[in-house]
């Protein structure tokens, strides 16, 4: 039985501590679960495009959650030593081996299946295209950091050469139709951008808190959190597909309107509302022009009523509950999301942000009464197996027997 356990949902957590690019001078932090986030959006752009290949998906979403278990492990290795060792495939087997014996613990409660596919997806050769896109989407969006940093220091140490190497790894993957697409659209480049800057807008901005962390960041986190609720529930593929980029996609209209927190929304009757509306004119006005024709429809279902159960009898969505579609909608054809998984994977996240910056020492009722309000909420969650009040509970041991 998969089980999302407490240690696990820490260890992705320690993505939102590391710190990229620190041996050069930043305008901004540039953090790894922000990096990983906007290169799982380009992944979704690019993939589209390649769809009549018949990719899987499925592929796309694990291998972008086994490559940031990976990066957590080997932070401290700089990126040009990396593709050294990764160049000599005899020390490349034997790092991935040090990387699974690091992790086996954390992941080994999902089941042999899931290690297995962890070990597999790093021993496959880099030619298949579901791994192509994600080096072709780790590639743009490191670059599009290097651009922030390139700014401020442009004849800094090593900026030309790794200027230089960005763009020669670029020309690389000039065979996929996405990249060819956002060199010749700056309507898609920008949309791309846009989602880019969802990292600028830290969340619960009003209080202290250690790690910081960002709309983007956490919408990664939220979008993993609700895979694994969907393993567990054993999903049909769309309805992990559908459920994972719903959670990562889920606050792209805050790039329009920054986060505004609950209880605010709550303390004027009819301003949810309010917001959810202007949200959606300004997704019409602003990001749907900017996006394909064909991948519109899509999007508006992963950014609009986005915490619904919903089915699709033809292209119709008809809304119903995640019970219903296990029972009878858990087919690909159905084309089912689970807004209810998604909302608790964006409660559980908003739990772990308040519970750590607590344990970091930023005292502020704002976090007390967010976990306390979110215990409540789920002491009787319907949708089985998932049991947020034993996951909540077990988070609210001290965080120290992790280690």
């Amino acid at each position: 039985m998969i089980a999302l356990n407490r240690d696990f949902i820490l260890k992705i957590f320690d993505a939102f501590y590391m710190q990229r690019w620190n041996d050069k001078l930043r305008p901004i932090d540039l953090v790894e679960m922000d990096k990983q986030a906007h290169k799982m959006s380009i992944a979704y752009f690019l993939g589209k495009f390649e769809e009549s290949r018949g990719i899987n998906w499925i592929e796309i979403i694990e291998g972008g959650i086994f490559e940031l278990l990976q990066r957590i492990v080997i932070t401290d290795i700089k990126p040009p030593v990396y593709y050294k060792i990764k160049s000599d495939s005899q020390k490349y087997k034997k790092l991935n081996e040090f990387v699974y014996n690091e992790l086996k613990d954390y992941i080994s409660p999902f089941g042999e299946d899931f290690c297995e596919r962890f070990r597999s997806h790093f021993e496959k050769t880099d030619d298949t295209l579901e791994k192509r896109i994600l080096s072709a989407a780790h590639i743009y969006a490191s670059k599009w950091e290097f651009d922030i940093i390139e700014r401020l220091n442009p004849d800094g140490f090593e900026i030309k050469e790794i200027k230089e190497d960005f763009l020669n790894k670029i020309e690389n993957y000039n065979d996929l139709v996405g990249m060819q697409k956002i060199a010749t659209h700056s309507s898609y480049k920008r949309f791309i951008d846009l989602y880019g800057h969802l990292r600028f807008q830290s969340r619960w901005a009003q209080v202290h808190r250690i790690p910081k962390t960002s709309v983007l960041g956490h919408s990664l986190f939220v979008a993993i959190l609700t895979y694994l609720f969907s393993l567990k529930m054993g999903c049909c593929p769309r309805r992990c597909f559908n459920n994972f980029f719903t959670g990562l996609f889920h606050d792209l209209p805050e790039v329009l309107t920054r986060d505004i927190i609950s209880p605010v929304k709550r303390s004027i009757e009819g301003l949810d509302d309010l917001i959810k509306e202007y949200e959606k004119e300004k997704m019409e006005t602003v990001i749907y022009p900017l996006l394909p024709a064909e991948f519109i429809q899509e999007i508006r279902m992963f950014t609009e009523n986005e915490f619904s159960d919903i089915i699709y009898i033809g292209n119709e969505p008809v809304n119903t509950t995640c019970t219903q579609i296990s029972a009878s909608y858990n087919e690909d054809r159905f084309n089912p999301r689970d807004g209810t998984l998604v909302k608790a994977a964006d409660d559980l996240s908003a739990y772990v942000e308040a519970l750590t910056a607590r344990e970091n020492g930023c005292i502020s009722n704002e976090f007390r009464r967010a976990m306390t309000n979110i215990k409540a909420k789920y002491e009787n969650f319907p949708i089985d197996p998932i049991d947020m009040a034993e996951i909540l509970n077990s988070l609210d041991q001290t965080m120290n027997s992790r280690d």
